[in-house]
């Protein structure tokens, strides 16, 4: 009598170690690299326009939607950085309030925000209506 043996049976690829292996690699450059280059802006408390807001000696930065306002007069954002980074120079402690009209965008406001940081200002306070 004559057996013949089975054709060996082609092994199916498991597909729980491939997953596992794809997983490690994406929790590995997700933690080695760092897509965003985050900054803080450090500001006082917001206060309200009608607030006790220590406003002597204080400067006024008004964002408008297309333009800035230094102490009710129309600048640019390059002279604002020159002024505010002389003013500093002079007086390191110097207060800014900066006060967004209605319609700016966020990223407007985080944009002039990050332009007095530059210049150098630390003293930052947010108002809002």
């Amino acid at each position: 009598m004559r057996f013949e043996s089975p054709a060996p049976r082609r092994r199916l690829i498991g597909l729980t170690p491939l997953i596992d292996v794809v997983f490690i690699l994406l929790v590995f450059f997700m933690l080695a690299s760092s897509l965003i280059k985050w900054q803080a802006v450090e500001m006082g408390e917001p206060a309200s326009a009608g607030a006790e807001t220590p406003v002597v000696g204080s400067w006024l930065v008004r964002v408008q939607p297309e333009e800035l306002d230094l102490n009710a007069e129309t600048i640019a954002a390059a002279e604002l950085a020159g002024r505010v980074t002389a003013r500093i120079g002079e007086d390191p402690a110097q207060r800014i309030l900066v006060q967004p009209a209605p319609g700016v965008s966020l990223q407007r406001l985080v944009d002039v925000l990050d332009l007095l940081r530059d210049a150098g200002a630390t003293h930052l306070t947010l108002l809002r209506l």
